[in-house]
């Protein structure tokens, strides 16, 4: 089992996930912070989809950096059109979980 947990509105929600077992909801790639929170019912906005084509899925990586797949150049790309962007800023519907991760929805 992997923790996740999302801070929104200073409120955190964590969530003990089975990542190999995961059923793949089809927004953002298999397996990302997209994909986590929509099979745990948590409300992650995602307006194209989960495609990368917008910016509504960013969240800021508060721990577990080292825990989600590298970023690649497309989405450092649009990230850089982001609200509220920070070096720890990632696309959920891109970042693929591969341990324990903390992060707040802007």
């Amino acid at each position: 089992m992997t923790r996740v947990t999302f801070v929104q509105n200073g409120a955190a929600k964590s969530y003990d996930v089975n990542l190999d077992d995961l059923p793949y909801q089809r927004h953002g790639r298999r397996g990302s912070l997209l994909d986590v929170a929509l099979n745990v019912g948590f409300p992650l906005e995602h307006a194209c989809g989960g495609n990368a084509a917008c910016t509504t899925c960013h969240v800021i990586v508060r721990e577990g950096m080292d825990h989600l797949s590298e970023m690649d150049d497309a989405e450092a790309d649009r990230l850089d059109g982001a609200w509220g962007v920070t070096p720890r800023s990632r696309l959920a519907c891109q970042a693929i979980v591969k341990g324990e991760v903390t992060c707040e929805i802007p």
